[in-house]
């Protein structure tokens, strides 16, 4: 199943199958993000990469796709990844500890080539964190108790890795559109020696309306990307009506940014409630802005 918009096509079907169709050197800019390996399972579709029984089972699929990313994009252009490190447990993993899910990833994406070209940290507030999770790394109680098992909270991750080559179509702008005070917001660290750029105004709830592909009460883990980080990457690393691409579609949250921002935008969803529900999303951004035009 497909659906094509005047900026926009998205396919229905599994994101290594369907990517093989793209033309190579097509993709001007990708972001996504992807299964947090067995975090989450969304389907029980053997081809859902969520639906695996431990990280290396993750990146057993995940290596499918790498490559092909790298194929359909233009040289000199990038790739953003969201993800964040995962908890262990001790009754799960045989010890509680952090996994380190980001640096596997760039790993992985170095190993077919991509270029690691930077990492922005974006704070996720860690009381709301302890609320969600309970984690008993989080909890004062914990601290007073022994604090040999307390932590820090977990920050969100955009991992964005380049293709290395001379990029025909550069990305420029100017001192209107991108002011030098805009620009040290986007690439300074908060605060003296860290070594990635924070984006701490981040609004945590400013996604799209996950409630409508939402199949049963007990569907916790539709987890749209923030619109305020898909734009500001959009903003910093794509031209107007470049293709903006997703393999991981979800219910359109790229795709709709992408062509609220004046960019085409390509999406493969495997999930077919969060596939048409994207559709009705990248919908009505052209609706919209056929209306505008009609006035």
């Amino acid at each position: 199943m497909e659906h094509h918009g005047n900026k926009f096509s998205l396919y229905n079907g599994d994101c290594v199958r369907v990517i093989k169709q793209l033309p190579s050197e097509s993709i001007h800019f990708t972001i996504f993000s992807p299964p947090f390996a067995n975090l989450y399972i969304y389907s029980d579709d053997l081809a859902d990469m969520g639906n695996c029984k431990d990280e290396e089972e993750f990146f057993q699929q995940f290596d499918f796709l790498i490559p092909e990313l790298y194929r359909v994009t233009i040289p000199g252009r990038m790739c953003a990844v969201h993800c964040k490190d995962l908890v262990k447990y001790k009754g799960r993993d045989g010890r509680a500890g952090i996994y380190d899910f980001s640096g596997d990833i760039i790993r992985h994406f170095e190993k077919f080539g991509w270029q690691y070209h930077s990492r922005i940290t974006i704070w996720k507030c860690p009381v709301t964190e302890m609320q969600r999770t309970k984690a008993h790394g989080l909890l004062w109680k914990q601290l007073r108790k022994d604090s040999t098992y307390s932590r820090q909270g977990m920050a969100d991750y955009m991992l964005i890795f380049r293709k290395w080559g001379e990029d025909a179509e550069p990305i420029t702008h100017t001192k209107e559109d991108f002011p030098v005070e805009k620009w040290q917001q986007y690439a300074s660290p908060c605060w003296e020696f860290e070594p990635t750029p924070i984006w701490w105004d981040i609004q945590q709830t400013n996604v799209l309306n996950v409630q409508q592909a939402r199949e049963n009460a007990d569907e916790k883990h539709i987890c749209p990307l923030q619109l305020d980080v898909i734009e500001r990457c959009i903003e910093l690393w794509t031209n107007p009506n470049d293709i903006v691409f997703t393999p991981f579609l979800g219910i359109g949250s790229e795709a709709y940014q992408a062509l609220k921002m004046g960019r085409r935008a390509i999406g493969i969803e495997l999930k077919e409630s969060y596939f048409n529900q994207a559709v009705l999303n990248c919908k009505s951004v052209e609706n919209e802005k056929e209306q505008v035009s009609f006035l």
